[in-house]
């Protein structure tokens, strides 16, 4: 359910959309210019991909269900990301690379949208060569002046900020996807170490929240190093509980690597409370390790049962592939804990550099535009 809406959306002909059924008010047909037609940094199928989940419940005590939706939640992100891309592609065909303003009827939701295109533009203390600005004619003395979607970027180095707003591109899906907001940061100039990455963000999505595991926000970092792809970040489950009713409310904290060419993955994942404040990689991993929590709600729940504490051999026989951490290959999760093979040296020693997002910093994200 979580990315039923996002890949719909990246099935939208961008190009049909936003020049078929328009027409510039001075009419003249703009140069191509060279826009980034690559914003994402492709994620190993091993580590992002969607997954029948089972609900966490009483008679199931396996870390696999965790590992899978934290699959889910990766690929969330980088369908997202793709999208933003799409957007990029249709710049790059229409050669948006001078000031210009226009409106045109969606196709989508039959309502006038406005097109603003302007350069050496301020956005989060950096001038950008471009910026495109796309906004819902109809919702323009909203808070959010209609916006649906903006678009920062340069040249060379290519970097750039896209933010959309979904209920703005597509009023008529408003109802599904509600306040959501979508953010990517793309960059190839090396600032983190990479050769490219991306920071992906979702604010307010709250979709499918009859589901006590539905993901309000999300923040992730995606960094790419030839055939390596090292991936942190968090998401937040306010509603989420395991095995007994409270505590409620989980945040999903974890750091990956995978190697796209042999598309292997590790990952290591804890359940810290979703309004934690805390950055330290030992209490978000290690703390709140998935061993840590399911041993301790596998204890209350069956002291709320028996009436007694289990003994600890029974707790270790029972709690299956909680140990971190977990290790994926091209048909998804194996197993949790020993190493499938040396082939994941490497991709043990990424993880232990890498650490997770402070919680409370995600639950109460917010994504502006400008």
């Amino acid at each position: 359910m979580l990315n039923k809406y996002l890949i719909k959306l990246i099935g939208i002909a961008f190009i049909a959309l936003l020049f078929t059924n328009c027409q510039s008010d001075n009419e003249k047909e703009a140069p191509v210019g060279e826009f980034p037609t690559q914003f994402t940094v492709d994620i190993p199928s091993s580590i992002s991909r969607t997954s029948t989940l089972k609900s966490v419940n009483s008679d199931d005590y396996s870390g696999r269900e965790i590992y899978e939706h934290f699959n889910n939640f990766i690929n969330v992100g980088e369908s997202a990301a793709k999208f933003i891309e799409e957007i990029m592609v249709g710049i790059s065909s229409y050669g948006l690379n001078q000031p210009m303003n226009f409106n045109f009827t969606s196709d989508e939701d039959g309502r006038t949208k406005n097109i603003v295109v302007v350069d050496n533009s301020e956005f989060k203390g950096a001038i950008w060569q471009y910026q495109l600005t796309i906004s819902d004619v109809t919702n323009i003395d909203n808070n959010d002046m209609g916006k649906a979607l903006q678009v920062f970027w340069n040249n060379n180095p290519v970097s750039g900020i896209a933010i959309l707003k979904p209920s703005n591109w597509n009023a008529s899906e408003v109802a599904e996807i509600g306040n959501a907001v979508f953010k990517v940061e793309y960059s190839e100039a090396g600032e983190y170490g990479y050769g490219a990455h991306m920071v992906v963000s979702i604010a307010n999505w709250e979709q499918d929240t009859t589901s006590r595991f539905h993901m309000d926000e999300l923040k992730m970092f995606v960094g790419k190093t030839g055939n390596i792809i090292d991936v942190y970040g968090n998401s937040t489950h306010p509603d989420a509980y395991l095995f007994i009713e409270e505590p409620k409310g989980f945040c999903w904290a974890f750091v990956a690597s995978s190697n796209k060419l042999s598309n292997i993955g590790v990952a290591e994942v804890g359940l810290p409370p979703h309004m934690l404040n805390e950055g330290n990689r030992d209490v978000l991993l290690e703390y709140y390790s998935i061993e840590n929590v399911f041993t301790k709600q596998f204890r209350e729940a069956i002291f709320q049962i028996n009436g007694e504490y289990p003994h600890d051999s029974v707790t270790e026989k029972i709690l299956i592939n909680t140990q971190a951490p977990g290790f994926f290959n091209a048909d998804g999760f194996i197993q949790g804990g020993e190493s499938p093979s040396a082939d994941y040296d490497p991709l043990l020693n990424n993880i232990n550099l890498l650490t997770p997002y402070n919680p409370l910093n995600i639950s109460e994200l917010i994504i502006e535009f400008k």
